[in-house]
């Protein structure tokens, strides 16, 4: 059975666009994985540990054949092949983090996996994408709407749209 699979990434290391494309591009490998959209490019002030660079953000809507579970793996497998080191700080710079926001109408919390992310709905970087991308989808799990839910959000950091330089 197919699922609908929203996906927040981020990457504030080497070459941003490229980290995030070369994400999409792998996750479209899959023959499990269909129907890819994606929201803006954003560009997010780091939140917790302010001494870093900004992250690209996006969000990544697809259709997924794959368990939570085996998703998550595939996940690692990318983020790993893109250079993410398993061993650094929590909150630290990287080249590309990939979360799982929500997966399907699967609620999941294990110490490795929580679905729907636990911090989704206090971050902009996740609720801004979100917004643009399905303003009118409702958040699991709550009665509202992602474009309502961005407006509640408490979180005060600066998110906007990024332009990429296509010169380049």
């Amino acid at each position: 059975m197919s699922n609908i699979v929203y996906l927040s990434l981020g990457s504030n290391l080497g070459d941003k666009e490229s980290n995030i494309a070369s994400s999409i591009a792998m996750l479209g490998a899959y023959i499990e994985n269909t129907d890819i959209r994606t929201s803006s490019f954003y560009l997010s002030e780091p939140l917790y540990n302010t001494n870093q660079p900004a992250f690209i953000n996006i969000i990544v809507e697809l259709n997924t054949l794959f368990t939570p579970f085996q998703f998550l793996d595939k996940i690692h497998d990318i983020e790993k092949m893109l250079g993410r080191r398993i061993d650094r700080e929590k909150n630290s710079p990287r080249t590309i983090d990939i979360d799982i926001v929500l997966f399907g109408d699967a609620f999941i919390q294990t110490a490795e996996l929580t679905i729907p992310h636990s911090h989704a709905l206090l971050r902009k970087f996740v609720l801004v994408p979100l917004a643009e991308l399905v303003p009118e989808k409702i958040f699991l799990g709550t009665k509202h709407k992602m474009i309502d839910l961005l407006e509640k959000c408490p979180d005060t950091s600066t998110v906007d749209k990024y332009l990429i330089d296509k010169k380049a």
